[in-house]
């Protein structure tokens, strides 16, 4: 039996074991503040909606200001690449191969099992000299996809969240990520690419690079205190910086308030195992009295489906609500796979808040790659709140409706040993 089997069959164990995880992160002996450290929100919004924020930064602007300012190296890691006509991510594109031609080394690395849906903007990005591109078979390694979102500038600067490397992550799809300046942070999340770089190209499973970082949390210049978390559990350089313990724990130390939003929330894996790790965490929030808000967007809804009766089951607990949120089509058409609310996030008493690239169902903390950061602070954590309120409360979303007399209400059962999964998407 593996530590994973054993831990999905041992719930109070895992829950002991993520309070000594939070416990270890918060006692450890904090490192130096870096001069001119600092963490920053930036959004994505689907151009005709009301969800954009003229005081926080469009990822397509910060992405070409970052990439511009390269002089050594750009570390770019996405689940695929897809770009269409002359849209922002062009712009984006072109500041990599300016990169590229002032002699910056530009490494490009993907999930293997998507690559081949948009061969050519992976080709079109990686046919300039000084950029070397691999695509990292995910499936047959860890079971899943290679899904964190992520690109690191001359092992100094970090950019993180859930836009995917496509067009329409930057116009018509909403998103949220952060920016930031920090060695430290830039030099964990630099393992974690350096590790899979090198197991595109061959290395073995047990290769863990551990050269760039200290580990823990670090306190910025700005002030907020960050830890850099990711999954999953058996992949990383650093056991310890695996997220999902990590997060039980933020809302396990919930007080007041938890609030959430994702693309999608599931109480299963995509093999069909159960997965009601965070589930039952924001039940026992509720249970307590701590109110828990959950925003999912409506591919969370879809009739019938599985996440459909993970929310409604969650919706009906008292003390949590569930609101979809429902992006109308865009004026010149039908735009597949965009037109959608696609953060991932979470905001605990308005003073922590986690933001990263993972949506909440199984196979995103137990089999595919994802990264994420924890941040600690009162001021930014407010941030994140504000634009939860913000979307919570506009016109595009809407109280969970009830399931149909067709939809037969979830059950819930002891979750069997991990099957090999189907990659997720999204």
């Amino acid at each position: 039996m593996t530590r994973l089997e054993s831990r999905r069959l041992a719930p109070l164990a895992f829950l002991l074991l993520s309070a000594c995880a939070h416990q270890a992160a918060s006692s450890s002996a904090p490192r130096p503040v870096e001069p001119g450290s600092s963490i920053q929100l930036v959004e994505s919004a689907p151009v005709e909606t009301t969800l954009d924020h003229p005081d926080v930064p469009n990822a397509a602007e910060v992405w070409v200001e970052m990439i511009n300012s390269a002089r050594h190296s750009l570390d770019v890691a996405q689940f695929y690449a897809s770009d269409e006509g002359n849209s922002r991510l062009s712009a984006v594109i072109a500041a990599i191969h300016k990169a590229a031609a002032r002699g910056v080394r530009v490494r490009f690395l993907v999930d293997a099992s998507f690559s081949t849906k948009y061969p050519d903007t992976l080709e079109k990005i990686a046919r300039r000299e000084n950029i070397e591109l691999r695509r990292f078979e995910v499936q047959k390694r860890m079971g899943g996809i290679q899904h964190a979102k992520y690109f690191v500038v001359d092992r100094s600067e970090v950019y993180l969240g859930s836009q995917n490397f496509d067009w329409r992550s930057l116009e018509h799809i909403q998103e949220l990520g952060v920016r930031i300046r920090s060695k430290q942070l830039a030099g964990e999340l630099l393992d974690v690419f350096n590790m899979d770089w090198e197991m595109a190209a061959g290395a073995p499973d047990d290769y863990r690079p551990r050269q760039r970082a200290e580990r823990g949390p670090v306190t910025l210049a700005s002030g907020e205190k960050v830890t850099f978390v990711a999954s999953p559990e058996d992949w990383l350089p650093d056991e310890n910086a695996w997220d999902l313990p990590r997060m039980v724990a933020l809302i396990d130390g919930a007080r007041e308030e938890v609030g959430v939003q994702l693309l999608t929330y599931g109480t299963r894996s995509y093999d069909g195992s159960r997965f009601f790790t965070l589930d039952e965490a924001l039940r026992r929030a509720a249970a307590r009295g701590v109110k828990v808000r959950l925003l999912v967007s409506d591919w969370s809804n879809r009739p019938r489906s599985w996440p459909r009766h993970s929310i409604s089951a969650l919706g009906r607990t008292p003390g949590i609500e569930v609101r979809v949120i429902t992006i109308p089509l865009w004026s010149g058409g039908e735009i597949p796979f965009a037109r959608v609310c696609h953060s991932k996030f979470m905001v605990v008493d308005g003073r922590h808040a986690w933001v990263g690239t993972s949506n909440w169902d199984g196979d995103y903390f137990l089999k595919s790659r994802n990264v994420g950061v924890v941040v600690d602070d009162s001021g930014f954590a407010g941030q994140v709140e504000r634009l939860l309120d913000d979307a919570w409360e506009s016109r595009y979303a809407q109280p969970l409706a009830p399931m149909g007399p067709d939809e037969k209400p979830e059950q819930r059962k002891p979750e069997p040993a991990p099957k090999p999964a189907d990659a997720p998407k999204g």
